[in-house]
């Protein structure tokens, strides 16, 4: 062990050789730092865990790919495309697509005796990935089934096994009477009260669509990173094509779809850098009051070191030493308290949201132990650097003035 590191392990871990007046102030300045790591790391895990939640709940009913007729406005009452095995094949060869499927969607009004409500009604080959999301009864199993959103249920008062008119409007009215298979939450409220789940063969038959006819392929990717990619290699694949039919094919990423959802999780991303930024600043405000702390405590050792020959730069490393384990003491436990309260809030949901307002019904976290790492390096590259200048301090202390005033 180095001169310099065994003396700042001596001041450090030796309380006696600390003064009573300088013990409070370092621990306001452990506990500023404690603080500060602790609301970067909580704010990087609800940031991310938020951004990758709503990701999740959007591409849950939109897919993270879209490929629909190129003559499409923006309503869901979509024109028909064919689908065929080898072009939902080709899809799926592509790297990091999951599963590709034909899907259809039709609007239209659900109404009861005293209430009625616009719906979609959408419709694919597979709902086994809804089936986690069942509350009671099960998936639609035929074309007089559907299944209803908790929130649907609770405006309209159905439960499960209730029939239910359904009313299309195209060039006539057309009415529908179907039984309510059961009921679903995804906890994604703005999709939860305007989606119902149907058969394909029910909607191709609202439609008068053929058997290999559908709204348009849902593409599911199994690593979002690669959505630009993926979304390039969709359109490569399809923008020069034609179907059976002869209409052209459009592909759009799940962020073209929802342009309003994506800009304000953005936003975010700037309310991350200034809380960073803000933490920042405290945790160096008080690691640079606690180095002066150390330092000023210290004059008579600094005055003898020097009187015994030790040069700046010996008595400069070892209050940076000594600084930089309360900060790693400091970062230490700020990690913990992070950590501890994002796990609490992962696995008991205790503060909860209007779900209305932020898609989700409570706060969601994540544990992104990458992004968390490189913080906790920058956090001390950040605060390495900025002990340097008030350690300068240590260097102007004159052992002859000591040793006057002595």
């Amino acid at each position: 062990m180095r001169a310099e590191t065994f003396i700042a392990h001596r001041l450090y871990f030796e309380s006696a050789t600390r003064q009573r007046t300088s013990r409070p102030a370092i621990r306001v300045a452990l506990a500023g730092i404690i603080i500060g790591v602790a609301v970067m790391v909580i704010t990087l895990c609800v940031v991310i865990g938020f951004k990758r939640t709503i990701t999740q709940q959007v591409a849950f009913f939109g897919a993270h790919i879209q490929l629909t007729n190129f003559d499409n406005n923006s309503t869901y009452e979509l024109q028909p495309i064919v689908v065929t095995d080898s072009l939902v094949r080709a899809l799926q060869r592509i790297p990091s697509v999951e599963r590709a499927q034909p899907f259809l969607t039709k609007p239209g009004i659900i109404k009861t005796a005293d209430q009625f409500q616009g719906i979609i009604l959408k419709a694919a080959d597979s709902w086994q990935s809804f089936e986690p999301y069942l509350l009671e009864g099960h998936l639609p199993e035929s074309e007089q089934q559907v299944l209803l959103s908790r929130t649907l249920s609770r405006q309209l008062c159905l439960a499960t096994g209730d029939d239910v008119f359904c009313y299309f409007v195209g060039e006539t009215v057309r009415v529908r009477k179907w039984q309510v298979a059961g009921i679903y939450a995804t906890g994604f409220e703005e999709a939860d009260s305007r989606f119902v789940l149907a058969t394909p063969k029910a909607i191709r038959r609202l439609n008068g669509w053929r058997d290999n006819q559908a709204s348009g392929i849902e593409i599911y990717l199994s690593d979002l990173a690669r959505l630009d990619e993926a979304a390039d290699q969709v359109w490569y694949m399809t923008a020069n094509r034609l179907d059976e039919d002869g209409n052209a094919l459009y592909s759009q990423t799940l962020e073209q779809l929802n342009p309003q959802i994506f800009a304000w999780l953005d936003l975010l991303d700037m309310n991350v850098v200034v809380i960073l930024l803000l933490m920042m600043a405290v945790s160096g405000f008080n690691i640079v009051s606690g180095l002066i702390i150390l330092i000023l405590e210290s004059v008579r050792l600094i005055g003898t070191l020097k009187a015994l020959g030790a040069n700046n730069r010996f008595v400069r490393r070892i209050f940076i030493t000594e600084a930089v384990m309360l900060i790693g003491k400091g970062m230490g436990w700020g990690n913990i308290v992070g950590l501890g309260l994002t796990a609490v809030q992962n696995f008991t949901h205790l503060i909860p949201l209007d779900a209305s307002t932020y898609y989700v019904s409570y706060v969601p976290v994540a544990f992104p132990w990458g992004a968390i790492v490189l913080l906790n390096a920058g956090v001390l590259l950040v605060s390495f650097l900025i002990l340097l200048a008030p350690s300068g301090i240590a260097t102007r202390i004159s052992p002859a003035r000591v040793m006057r005033y002595e």
